[in-house]
């Protein structure tokens, strides 16, 4: 299990420009599969445009207390990025004016931040319709100075996503580090307690699966019923949605996918699940990500790729609903991760 960062042991692949370079070389380059921009031509969906603005997601940092081995972000605890109050202000202008319905907080883990619990209380009061932060669980136990997160959740009327690998110890520990697993259990344990993810309660509690390896995720509506069958049996624990996330090959899964010689056939098997009906509602097109340092992009993953928007307005100070959703969207190879199957996204299958 990794203990560091890419970035942090000076990986080539902390570095966005090698990551891109990797992902439009080699089997694309030579001709043996086609490149994403050519096959969504193929269905008149080149270039990629965006619809009505629906999810503002803001990434308050990269800082974490863990360092999982599919991490896209490259998060953990040696990552310093961290946004400030002012960007923060920045972002609250605006959420207090965009038409979007959905603020999506992420990170690494948000909570870390500094200025998050001010954050989340200013942006509040902007009477967003559904807000969200995405937590990795044990964070809540990870210092007393956490503990009392599940209250302020519910204060806020906060909608809780949470990082789930598996209902067992052992993936979950596989994937994210020992000890994850139970404190995953006793963080949700903790939510319900305060009517998170309890049937007819209006506290939203939806957690996220990530396969543990080289391999797709299976179909999302019979994995919930799993996942809900196997947490309520054996710890009592409820929760609304199960949503199913492809890993995309970028940053530490792409590490990962080198090392050990899966990368080829894991492109393969994105490829040849490709799936046209999930190209439309792809979640570039109805998301704005912002970074830490208030840049622009089209999705969270274009972020850690440093791929900003296409568009004259790149950073939040200089933000224009108007202008940003007159623009192409940036893609690539990693884009496949995304319409795989049933397709996916931060919200789960997309088709």
């Amino acid at each position: 299990m990794a203990t560091k960062s890419l970035k942090a042991k000076g990986n080539e692949l902390a570095q966005s420009n090698r990551q891109l370079d990797i992902l439009n070389g080699g089997v694309f380059a030579d001709g043996e599969l086609p490149y994403f921009k050519d096959k969504i031509n193929e269905i008149g969906h080149f270039p990629l445009r965006p619809k009505k603005l629906e999810i503002l997601q803001i990434n308050v940092g990269y800082m974490c207390n863990q360092v999982c081995e599919h991490c896209h972000v490259d998060a953990g605890p040696d990552r310093k990025e961290i946004m400030t109050r002012e960007t923060m202000q920045q972002c609250l202008a605006v959420i207090k004016n965009t038409g979007a319905h959905t603020l999506d907080l992420t990170g690494g883990a948000p909570e870390m931040n500094p200025d998050f619990e001010w954050f989340v209380e200013e942006a509040a009061k902007a009477g967003i319709k559904d807000f969200i932060v995405r937590s990795n669980l044990t964070i809540i136990r990870a210092n007393k100075k956490y503990y009392h997160l599940p209250d302020f959740f519910k204060k806020h009327n906060v909608h809780v996503i949470s990082s789930m690998p598996h209902y067992t110890r052992g993936k979950t520990d596989k994937q994210r580090g020992d000890g994850v697993f139970d404190k995953s259990i006793k963080a949700l344990q903790e939510l319900n307690a305060r009517g998170y993810g309890m049937p007819g309660s209006d506290l939203r509690l939806d957690l996220v699966y990530n396969p543990s390896g080289a391999y797709l995720p299976g179909d999302q509506m019979a994995m919930e019923k799993d996942f809900k069958k196997a947490l309520d049996e054996d710890f009592g624990i409820q929760f609304h949605n199960l949503f199913a996330i492809t890993n995309l090959p970028i940053a530490r899964f792409l590490d990962y996918l080198i090392a050990s010689e899966n990368y080829e056939d894991y492109m393969y098997a994105l490829v040849e699940a490709y799936n046209p009906s999930a190209v439309a509602n792809v979640m570039c097109t109805n998301t704005i990500s912002i970074s830490w340092d208030g840049w622009l992009y089209d999705c969270d993953f274009n972020q850690m790729l440093d791929l900003k928007v296409a568009s004259k307005v790149k950073h939040i100070k200089d933000y224009n609903e108007d202008l940003l959703n007159d623009r192409n969207i940036i893609i690539s190879q990693h884009c496949y991760g995304c319409t795989a199957g049933a397709g996916s996204s931060c919200q789960g299958t997309v088709a």
